[in-house]
């Protein structure tokens, strides 16, 4: 069964997030600033592309979706971080107030599917967070376990809602072990052959008003990264019992999320 996953690297589109521009242009003069793109280079090498590195399956195909207006430096740079990931596909698109954001992610989706009358498997993943290195393994496992379900539905959402707030800079790491169904990151959909909705379709919090939800609770399967650039204000803002990682825990980042402290600080370190 086809996965894939879509990550949006700095899109400038309107609509489908918290923080709002006016114009284009306006969304375009935040997203490429340089204090935040330089963030989001940071936290994108040191917490997303490791744990896709190190996935156990490596069936999966990664859209990184980039505006065709990325300036050039950073378009090399995105370029050259991804180079040694296989299952990274950068595709660039062109920005349309015409056209919501919603669907032009939908279009890229859709296309992206190599049989659209046999049933795929699609997550959402945000630029600044991690999965378990064996995520898609799990997702093709939650599919077999929920066989009969998923054939008697067009669409079912596939949610591991056990992981991970935490704060990633040159200090290192802070964290706190969390519960949170339906947050985004560890969520994908199962969705028939023939079917064109995508999980880009919904609002990941509202998933279950439209569709079965298979929840897992059994191991943390996400890293949600706080930062200064987080589009919720509740994110950039939560500090809320984080604490340092303790060795054991130090341990399971990286066994889990190939995320190494002394990387993470290195990276975020750097001038």
């Amino acid at each position: 069964m086809q996965v894939i996953g879509l990550c949006r690297f700095s899109f400038p589109a309107l609509g489908s997030f918290q923080t709002e521009h006016e114009t284009l242009d306006d969304r375009r003069r935040h997203l490429y600033s340089p204090a935040r793109l330089e963030e989001r280079f940071r936290l994108f090498e040191s917490s997303t592309l490791p744990c896709f590195r190190e996935h156990t399956d490596e069936d999966f195909e990664l859209l990184v979706v980039i505006g065709d207006c990325l300036p050039k430096d950073a378009y090399d740079r995105l370029h050259d971080l991804t180079a040694d990931v296989k299952q990274v596909r950068i595709v660039q698109e062109s920005p349309r107030a015409d056209k919501s954001h919603r669907h032009i992610m939908k279009d890229i989706l859709n296309a992206a599917r190599k049989d659209p009358d046999q049933p795929c498997i699609q997550f959402r993943h945000d630029d600044d967070d991690a999965v378990s290195v064996d995520f898609v393994e799990r997702l093709r496992e939650a599919a077999r376990d929920s066989k009969g379900l998923m054939e008697r539905n067009t669409i079912v959402g596939i949610d591991f809602n056990q992981g991970f707030f935490a704060r990633l800079n040159a200090d290192g790491i802070t964290a706190k072990p969390t519960h949170k169904p339906l947050l985004g990151v560890g969520l994908g959909m199962h969705i028939a052959g023939g079917c064109k909705q995508t999980i880009i379709s919904f609002t990941h919090h509202r998933m279950g008003r439209f569709m079965p939800i298979v929840s897992y609770t059994d191991a943390p399967m996400w890293v949600r990264s706080l930062n200064g650039f987080n589009d919720s204000r509740g994110a950039r803002n939560y500090d809320r019992e984080l604490s340092a990682l303790s060795p054991e825990l130090e341990g399971e980042f990286i066994a889990r999320f190939a995320i190494d402290q002394s990387i993470v600080r290195q990276v975020h370190g750097a001038p």
